[in-house]
């Protein structure tokens, strides 16, 4: 049975820094692109238990589980991998075919992100998204699934294509885990800690595969290739091309 391998689709660039430093980028959930994701409102808190209401009345009992919820989703970050690297439409998201796909060797992966720092486990679930037509809210009270998952991989059908698993750390320290900003603030600019990204390293063996987008620039494709050699000598580098037999895009070993 060969390795388990998921792959992370960035732009050319992000690209070349994941090599470069030998990392995978954690984004918190409230900075997700789609406004539904990891949302308190997937879960209904009206059903409330009547052992929950000898101190407080039913509405302040949703409101404060509800509450919960919200602080659940700001304390989450989450890095986003596909289990298929072929995708039309992921590559058309990322620069127009121009970026660059990952394989990552997943099992590897997870003994980086399963290290213990000052007796404190810094460690990242692996949860498949789920997609679903419409939203069908759980008791939050009375149903006996994961409601913390659920929150955390529920997705709408439209997103299906992406096939999506995620890595998902709860409340890191930026003592404990790389951490930084995409940007440089201003000054005058104070810093939500949701704008942190995560970056925990993860070995140069848990590389396994690059694959190069159909009109990536040629002078970044050399960037990536020796930035890819020089991490792991044994990677394998694919260009993608046009399928000239239907409409879907293909590897070639470089």
């Amino acid at each position: 049975m060969g390795n388990r391998v998921l792959y992370k689709y960035l732009d050319a660039d992000g690209a070349r820094k994941m090599l470069e430093n030998s990392n995978l980028q954690f984004t918190n959930a409230t900075r997700l692109n789609d406004p539904f994701d990891c949302h308190p409102s997937l879960l209904d808190y009206s059903n409330v238990p009547p052992e929950k209401t000898r101190v407080w009345d039913k509405d302040t009992v949703m409101g404060i589980e509800f509450n919960r919820s919200y602080r659940l989703r700001d304390s989450t970050w989450i890095c986003s991998l596909s289990k298929v690297h072929n995708s039309l439409l992921m590559w058309s998201y990322y620069c127009n075919h121009k970026g660059v796909c990952i394989g990552i060797d997943i099992e590897k992966t997870h003994i980086y992100l399963s290290r213990v720092y000052c007796q404190i486990m810094i460690g990242a679930q692996e949860w498949d998204v789920q997609y679903r037509d419409i939203i069908e809210k759980p008791d939050y009270f009375r149903d006996s699934l994961d409601y913390l998952q659920y929150q955390i991989t529920t997705k709408a059908k439209a997103w299906q294509h992406e096939q999506e698993v995620r890595l998902v750390l709860f409340d890191p320290s930026p003592g404990f885990v790389p951490s930084g900003l995409l940007y440089e603030p201003g000054k005058e600019e104070i810093v939500e800690g949701k704008e942190v990204r995560f970056y925990p390293k993860i070995g140069k063996e848990c590389f396994d595969s690059i694959y190069l987008g159909i009109r990536i620039d040629k002078k970044m494709k050399e960037v990536i290739i020796d930035a890819a050699k020089r991490l792991n000598s044994q990677i394998k580098i694919y260009q993608m091309e046009p399928d000239p037999n239907a409409f879907r895009v293909k590897e070639i070993l470089i």
